[in-house]
């Protein structure tokens, strides 16, 4: 049967509409990126129409005759003088110092002559009233003001933490100019955090990441004001870490000896987020997810099957002292490795069908009067735990599972959310008086076709019914990239744009919410990072990043 001929050309039009647009036509789903905004948005700007022309030979950062210097400020002007002025350049100068050796540096398309008619802004006076600390913490005060109005610009901070996420904002307000190279406009910010940890999840177990990997995805999550690096290091598949106490578990437990994170490489990795500002919590898990652990040591209980071994592995065994002897030399090299105040101790999905099956266990059940509730076995596991870590001076992160089950831990505890529905759990965990992290809603290991971003954004960890005082508990949240199907090969083209969007939620005031308002400086900085070597994935629809500042 024949097709009406109106139909048959409405099947035309959209057979054609559809991804096949000539070059040059309107889409309709074209972003238009701003221009010298930043992300996270600050909590007050305010900017006019005065422009200020920047050179790489005129420019210079200052510190303020009355302020404070060391080397993470002294370092932090090197880093931001590149990615202001050199940006394509900058990642292969951090990560790859030989390969920059050879780059040739692009020069400046407009001369210093060329702007004499034009306002110079010559320096950025900094001023830190605080004493630099050594490494950031979950306490740090992150507040800073910046204004430029005039040939130097100041940037104040209480500490060194809020000079570094002020210099990130100086780096992102400058723009590329036709006419002035590099300019940047008349303003005024003053700016802090709505949260305190502002954290991304990186798991090395399931799929081992890179040394420079890392790197870079710490150098992303400066750029975006995120501040700490949950490093999910070990699991059930591979032990990547290497003790110096207990050599054999990752000879035994590791892929292989390549993928292996040594001393060193952890102390570089800690000392390359500090620079940034970024604090570098690692996790333990345990007592489940630990059979790479056991590979090497004989701490896990053996399953039976028909009252006999079956050689399958449960959890860690809590029957034997010998568990508890190997943990606190663990804990104690571990507490000396990282310098973080907190450790995250996991406690998470805990399996009982292995302990069930255990005689041995069994007995010990009987023996402390657990009857068959194997949850008061996990509460007396994870109980010694914390205690262990405790002992060492360090505070720690647990999984909700942990308070679930009622373990009695320590007042700075902080509890991570994961589970749904989050709003039920935020405020009963609040309403115990622990600090609160959430992450349910940001699991970025799920990935969606579209803009997903704006899922993400919409999350809100005070989204619970609880008093004022029980939100101060909230102390922020984490995007979680799990590993099952992320390597290095793809870690930083999932992991951004996307993570931008908890970023601002964690970062800027409650009421930047609005997605349609976010999306154009949504799109301008995720051409940011392209512009900057960091292989964001396009996130808006159809659209290009006009990132080459020095054509």
């Amino acid at each position: 049967m024949r097709l009406p001929i109106i139909l048959l050309f409405l099947l035309a039009v959209i057979s054609y509409s559809h991804g096949k647009q000539p070059r040059g036509s309107l889409n309709i789903f074209d972003v238009k990126p701003t221009v010298g905004q930043p992300w996270p948005k600050p909590q007050t700007i305010k900017t006019t129409s005065q422009q200020y022309a920047v050179h790489p030979s005129a420019f210079h950062f200052m510190v303020n005759s009355t302020s404070q210097s060391c080397d993470l400020l002294t370092s932090a002007f090197d880093r931001y003088y590149r990615i202001i002025f050199f940006p394509q350049t900058y990642l292969n100068h951090i990560l790859d110092p030989e390969l920059a050796k050879h780059e040739k540096q692009i020069e400046p398309k407009i001369s210093l002559a060329d702007l004499q008619d034009a306002t110079l802004l010559k320096r950025l006076n900094v001023h830190i009233q605080q004493p630099c600390e050594q490494y950031p913490s979950l306490e740090s005060d992150e507040s800073y003001s910046l204004t430029i109005d005039s040939d130097s610009a100041m940037l104040e901070s209480i500490t060194i933490w809020g000079a570094l996420r002020g210099l990130e904002t100086f780096s992102q307000i400058i723009y590329a100019d036709d006419n002035l190279g590099f300019a940047v406009n008349n303003t005024m910010i003053n700016d802090f955090p709505r949260f305190k940890h502002r954290g991304i999840l990186v798991d090395t177990s399931r799929h081992f990441i890179s040394v420079k990997t890392l790197k870079m995805n710490l150098e992303a999550m400066a750029e975006s004001k995120l501040n700490v690096l949950h490093f999910h290091i070990v699991d059930d598949q591979s032990f990547p870490y290497e003790s110096r106490t207990f050599p054999e578990i990752s000879l035994a437990g590791a892929y292989n000896q390549a993928h292996v994170y040594s001393q060193d490489d952890i102390a570089g990795l800690i000392e390359f987020a500090r620079q940034r500002g970024i604090r570098v919590v690692v996790e333990f898990d345990s007592p489940g997810h630990t059979q790479s652990w056991g590979l090497a040591i004989d701490i896990l209980t053996h399953c039976y099957s028909g009252g006999k071994p079956n050689d399958e592995f449960g959890p860690m065994d809590p029957s034997r002292n010998t568990t508890f002897d190997f943990l606190k030399k663990l804990f104690s090299e571990v507490a000396s490795v990282f310098p973080d105040h907190y450790m995250h101790l996991g406690g998470d999905e805990v399996d009982f069908d292995c302990w069930r099956s255990n005689p041995d266990v069994q007995a010990f059940m009987l023996k402390m009067g657990f009857g068959t509730d194997y949850s008061l076995l996990e509460q007396y596991y994870m109980q010694n735990v914390v205690d262990i870590v405790g002992a060492t001076g360090k505070g720690y992160t647990v999984w909700q599972e942990i308070i679930d089950n009622n373990v009695t831990v320590k007042a700075d505890t902080v509890v991570e959310v994961w589970k749904d529905p989050y709003p039920q759990e935020l405020e009963r965990v609040t309403k115990l008086g622990y600090r609160t992290l959430l992450s349910t809603c940001w699991y970025l290991d799920y990935i969606s076709y579209g803009s997903d971003w704006v899922k993400y954004y919409m999350c809100d960890p005070h989204n619970f019914n609880g008093t004022d005082e029980q939100k101060k508990l909230v102390v922020g949240g984490e995007a979680c990239l799990w590993g099952e199907f992320v390597d290095a090969t793809n870690l930083i083209s999932r992991m951004w744009p996307r993570a931008f969007s908890i970023a601002e939620r964690l970062w800027s005031a409650a009421d930047v919410k609005d997605p349609a308002v976010a999306k154009p400086r949504f799109e301008e900085h995720r051409c940011r990072y392209v512009r900057r070597g960091i292989p964001a994935s396009p996130e808006n629809g159809p659209s290009y990043c006009d990132y080459e500042y020095n054509r």
